[in-house]
């Protein structure tokens, strides 16, 4: 259990970030979004379509912010997703809840140069290019200042990404440690309870 919020530690603005070849229209992007629209209708939501450069991709997301209160603002993020929201909470030092995050994004995607296809949109390619591997690199933050800020739920069932690797990672942040699951974490309606308590939603 979290500790109850006070007023002045509660967020008013949500950020959600999707995962590599994932939109904002994933379910768990649209899962969170409703409810946020039905238990939180004063936060204010963005759930951006990240371009596949990283590094236009953080632009985006700090150019987005910048209007934002640092001190009342939360991201979540879900795979490389949850490697951008680490890149938002080092940056701004709020919290962060990352689902599944990749760990060594520059590593695992190298072997995904060339065209892809978009989960939701067959007929939307975009191409991964050699260079966006050496903006992953240069993104990649060293230590956590504040592993406190972070809430990783992690399945053991992932398919995709180790999970010893991401426990290793986030050691010292508030962990979900799942048995079984899978990338998709398609049991997410059973987590999000959880997930907007860290956050402190108003």
């Amino acid at each position: 259990m979290h500790p109850p919020p006070t007023t002045t530690d509660l967020a008013t603005h949500l950020l959600y970030l999707h995962g590599f070849r994932s939109s904002p229209q994933s379910a768990k992007a649209r899962q969170m979004a409703a409810r946020v629209a039905e238990q939180h209708p004063h936060v204010t939501w963005w759930c951006p379509q990240l371009p596949p450069s990283p590094r236009e991709a953080v632009a985006l997301i700090m150019e987005g912010t910048a209007s934002w209160p640092q001190t009342a603002m939360a991201v979540v993020g879900s795979s490389l997703g949850g490697f951008y929201a680490t890149c938002v909470a080092e940056n701004f030092g709020c919290k962060a809840v990352l689902l599944n995050p990749a760990v060594y994004p520059a590593r695992d995607l190298a072997k995904y140069i060339g065209e892809q296809t978009s989960w939701h949109d067959q007929q939307e390619r975009f191409f991964f290019r050699p260079e966006f591997v050496e903006e992953l690199q240069a993104l990649t933050p060293l230590e956590l200042a504040n592993p406190d800020n972070y809430f990783a739920v992690i399945a053991k069932g992932d398919e995709v990404l180790d999970w010893r690797e991401m426990t290793a990672r986030y050691a010292g942040a508030h962990t979900r440690l799942l048995e079984g699951g899978d990338h998709a974490l398609s049991d997410f309606d059973h987590h999000i309870d959880e997930v907007l308590g860290f956050l402190n939603l108003i």
